[in-house]
């Protein structure tokens, strides 16, 4: 008998553990080579642990618990093989087909027409059960109501989203300060070029290019917010690394784009697409989440008018986009009509001053109602 061990893998270099979230296939199933036997996930991460052979599965661990990388996870008995899907029964004869409709005429012959007729006016006329309302119903037992609770363990993503949460609560001065952005150039720009520019670069011009590119001008402007407190000591990163929060099943999650500075929107475009379709699918790695220094985050999918974003630590800075709703604006003296978006800058103020704050957000705001068209690479 031959088989194989099957280690769990470290979804990064500095991953010392992992969480096996859920079993993919059964104790004793008997699979092909290449396929998903476990998913595992780190603070960061999630991923699945692949077979490396066909054979019988046999697991060395149990789901919802924490093991150390490298433990065995699962042995493969490679001396079964799957076998191939069995061919559909064949389609029944002509005397099987004659003996089966023999069978249902002699079954039907055995009543006649007014017996039928007759046992269907009886049920007819037969009072039927009424079921209870649910007003009716006896009232539930409270022991009983107590069971219909579902408990489920936190995954190793969210219990990390909520020890940083309260960090952020307890150990930074967040602020945050508020403006709005009349949306109509962005809207004119991707009306008029969305064909050239899907045409040339493969991909649709989206709103959240715009904001990272508005966003890597502000902040070349105001370096301070994209800064980070360490100890005693202000950091400067060597570049501007822009994470772009992204909603999944398991939690929101923070990859990032880096040095944006060196990227044109078409780039970005790219960058975020990719990042955000790998977070759907639960492939980011750990080097996806690394060295960001400013974030973006976007309610306005969901429908939030007006929100405090949150900070990501130990960045000092995270930009909230809303929803883009039409109103009644002052354009020269006259009201109009315009699609306008409520925007957000919350910020660490123990490094970062208010008029630093306001003045990095007029920013964004001056370059998002005028773009430069050239930078759309058409």
């Amino acid at each position: 008998m031959s088989k194989i061990e099957v280690l769990l893998p470290a979804p990064g270099e500095s991953v010392k553990e992992v969480h096996v979230s859920r079993f993919l296939v059964k104790e004793g199933d008997i699979v092909a080579k290449d396929a998903l036997l476990c998913e595992i996930e780190s603070d960061k991460a999630t991923m699945e642990v692949i077979a490396p052979s066909a054979g019988k599965i046999h697991f060395k661990i149990e789901p919802q618990n924490t093991y150390p990388v490298g433990t065995i996870a699962v042995e493969i008995d490679t001396t079964f093989q799957p076998q191939k899907m069995p061919m559909e029964d064949k389609a029944p004869q002509k005397e099987e087909k004659k003996i089966l409709s023999t069978e249902i005429e002699k079954t039907t012959e055995k009543k006649s027409e007014g017996q039928i007729r007759q046992g269907l006016e009886e049920f007819l006329q037969k009072p039927q059960k009424k079921e209870p309302s649910l007003q009716e119903s006896a009232p539930m037992k409270q022991e009983e109501s107590l069971t219909l609770e579902k408990r489920e363990p936190m995954s190793l993503i969210r219990k990390t989203i909520a020890k940083r949460l309260v960090e952020v609560k307890n150990e930074t001065a967040m602020l945050t300060t508020f403006n709005e952005v009349d949306m109509s150039t962005i809207l004119r720009i991707r009306k008029e070029h969305q064909e050239a520019f899907t045409k040339k670069h493969g991909i649709k011009l989206g709103f959240m290019a715009f904001f990272t590119k508005a966003v890597e001008r502000a902040l070349g402007i105001y370096p301070r917010v994209n800064a980070r407190i360490d100890k005693d000591t202000i950091v400067y990163p060597n570049g501007i690394h822009v994470g772009i929060a992204v909603s999944t099943e398991r939690g929101l999650v923070v990859p990032v784009v880096r040095h944006v500075e060196k990227l044109s929107l078409a780039q970005v475009e790219k960058e975020i697409a990719s990042l955000a379709q790998k977070g759907r699918e639960g492939k980011l790695t750990v080097k996806d989440f690394e060295g960001g220094s400013f974030t973006i985050t976007n309610g306005g999918v969901f429908g939030s008018l007006l929100s405090t974003p949150i900070l990501n630590p130990p960045q000092s800075g995270i930009l909230g986009m809303h929803a883009t709703v039409e109103r009644p604006v002052a354009i020269q003296g006259k009201v109009e009509i315009r699609p306008m978006m409520y925007i957000a800058l919350s910020y660490d103020h123990r490094i970062v001053d208010g008029k630093e704050a306001v003045g990095f957000l007029v920013e964004v705001k001056r370059w998002l109602e005028s773009p430069e068209i050239g930078s759309l690479g058409l």
